[in-house]
């Protein structure tokens, strides 16, 4: 591996890694394996931990919140995904799970290497942050077991400041019910061999089966009843984590995750569970089952661990001085939703003093905004953040037209801060969308402050249906509103130092494995330019 003149490594192609990395970890358990693994191998009795009998890594293998140096690699051990007491099979000892990091995929130049002991305390999960590695550089991955090699990841670090390289690989997805139909969706973003992903929440969904009806029949069935418990929550993330096209997803590239409702309940507010109100009595400790377990299944770093029903999920990760990531958090600390929620015209909606981030995280938005010296400043969250108005005037409260005072300061906020290129990534309502934003929604003539893409879903709510945004009344209502599609997929980007470009994926169906996609349209945002322009899709 060399490193090119644009300080962007040349790498293997990572179809490499989807189509062999599977091969490589059963190869390796048949053979008595290879590389440097095979030297580390121990002897039954050896006191390295209890092996399984069967193949601890059902659940596959991922990566996630790299920076210049780090990088956190995840597993989660399993030899029965669906065992009813969220400990998939594990039992109840401890095991240590042995780890390497390598510069090519036969592992023939491992760099760091290392190992830990997890339990049933921990779900049986790993966090390995690995550090001291080069900024900007490509590396491969896999655990051990005794003698159960995983599949192979590869992971990315991020360049150092200063560096913009050839451009950033982004892809960005929300919204997966395992019931709506198959994660096909994922495979085709893994093709696409990005260099990051984004996940903006609803990764999950807590529903006993056959309760959320896709317009199109489930076509296929949750395990355990609706996730309250740990064990619960455990047993669903394993049940999602057991789908090959979700684990390819993972596995060829770093994530940045944040959640949204779903993986709690839907549509919480703080401490305020789902409306209409279900009585939750116990609600806290259902909020911190479900943190627990979402941070076991995520490749998150130690100080997103959570701390009963509490979790440190916003943050800053930088890609050098090509652009920062902020994830958000648009849950924990929000105001219930004015009106009681739903579609309402609401005046409460505009009261200045509800927040949808809590003051704090406002605050530290604010400052990174005010200190950013990025290209682009891209904001990773979960729900809609331009204007949206419908037939009879209403918006729905559960997004930012239901904090409009939030979304002022937020948005006065990176004006203020001279922010050279804001965008906001957004999922949660399972369509397509791409919006230009407004310093004032109620002036035609407001100049337009920066850009908002939303993706659709993975799959909930079945397989939709393809549209003709130029009749579309959503947006004739909403001229600031320039695309709109109803069919499953998500979206990927190409961000450079001259543009960002993004083109809407689109399947024909969920509910058949192996729909092809394709590109439904394409926009460029281009520097210091707010705004879209449409260009033929790719």
């Amino acid at each position: 591996m060399t490193e090119s003149g644009d300080n962007t490594p040349r790498t293997t192609s990572r179809r490499h890694v989807l189509a062999g990395s599977a091969a490589v970890g059963a190869a390796a358990v048949a053979t008595g394996l290879t590389g440097s693994f095979a030297a580390a191998t121990p002897a039954a009795g050896s006191g390295t931990g209890r092996t399984p009998a069967g193949d601890p890594f059902t659940l596959g293998v991922a990566s996630g919140d790299p920076d210049q140096h780090s990088v956190v690699l995840w597993t989660r051990l399993a030899t029965d995904p669906l065992a009813e007491d969220g400990f998939g099979g594990m039992g109840s000892r401890n095991v240590e799970v042995h780890w390497e990091l390598a510069l090519d995929e036969r592992f023939r130049k491992v760099v760091r290497r290392g190992h830990e002991r997890t339990g049933p305390d921990h779900g049986f999960a790993v966090h390995a942050e690995v550090a001291g590695l080069l900024p900007g550089w490509e590396y491969f991955y896999r655990f051990r077991v005794g003698r159960h090699v995983s599949e192979t990841g590869r992971t990315r670090t991020a360049p150092l400041i200063g560096v913009f390289g050839s451009g950033l690989a982004m892809s960005f997805a929300s919204c997966s019910q395992f019931e709506h139909g198959w994660f096909t969706a994922y495979r085709h973003l893994a093709a696409d061999e990005p260099d990051l992903v984004l996940h903006l929440g609803d990764y999950v969904y807590e529903y006993k089966p056959q309760v959320y009806i896709s317009p199109d029949g489930n076509v296929r069935d949750h395990s355990g009843p609706e996730t309250e418990s740990l064990a619960n929550y455990r047993q669903r993330y394993a049940q999602y984590r057991s789908d090959a096209d979700l684990r390819a997803a993972h596995a060829v590239a770093p994530w940045l995750v944040v959640p949204d409702d779903h993986e709690v309940d839907n549509n919480w507010a703080g401490d305020i569970y789902e409306k209409p109100h279900i009585p939750q009595p116990d609600f806290i400790q259902r909020r911190a089952n479900a943190f627990r377990a979402y941070y076991e299944n995520m490749p998150l770093r130690r100080r997103s661990k959570p701390s009963g029903s509490e979790i440190q999920l916003y943050r800053k990760v930088s890609w050098g001085s090509l652009a920062n990531f902020h994830m958000l958090d648009t849950r924990q600390h929000r105001d219930d939703q004015a009106c009681d929620d739903g579609w309402k015209v609401c005046e409460d909606a505009a009261n200045p003093a509800r927040t949808l981030t809590g003051d704090e995280q406002e605050a530290w938005l604010l400052r990174n905004f005010r200190a950013s010296r990025a290209r682009w400043d891209i904001l990773g969250q979960q729900v809609f953040f331009a204007q949206r108005l419908s037939a009879s005037g209403a918006r729905s409260m559960d997004g930012w037209d239901g904090y409009q005072g939030s979304r002022e300061r937020i948005t006065q906020g990176w004006i203020e801060g001279g922010v050279r290129n804001p965008v906001v990534l957004t999922g949660d309502v399972h369509t397509h969308w791409a919006n230009e934003l407004k310093a004032d929604y109620t002036d035609p003539d407001s100049a337009c402050v920066g850009t908002e893409l939303v993706t659709t879903s993975i799959t909930s709510g079945g397989n939709g249906k393809d549209s003709d945004p130029s009749t579309d009344p959503n947006l004739q209502r909403n001229p600031h509103i320039k695309f709109f599609n109803q069919q499953r997929g998500y979206v990927r980007t190409r961000i450079t130092r001259n543009d960002l470009r993004a083109d809407f994926r689109v399947l024909d169906k969920v509910t058949e494995p192996g729909s092809p996609v394709r590109t439904r349209a394409s926009f460029v945002v281009a520097d210091r330019r707010p705004g879209l322009t449409e260009v033929d899709p790719a």
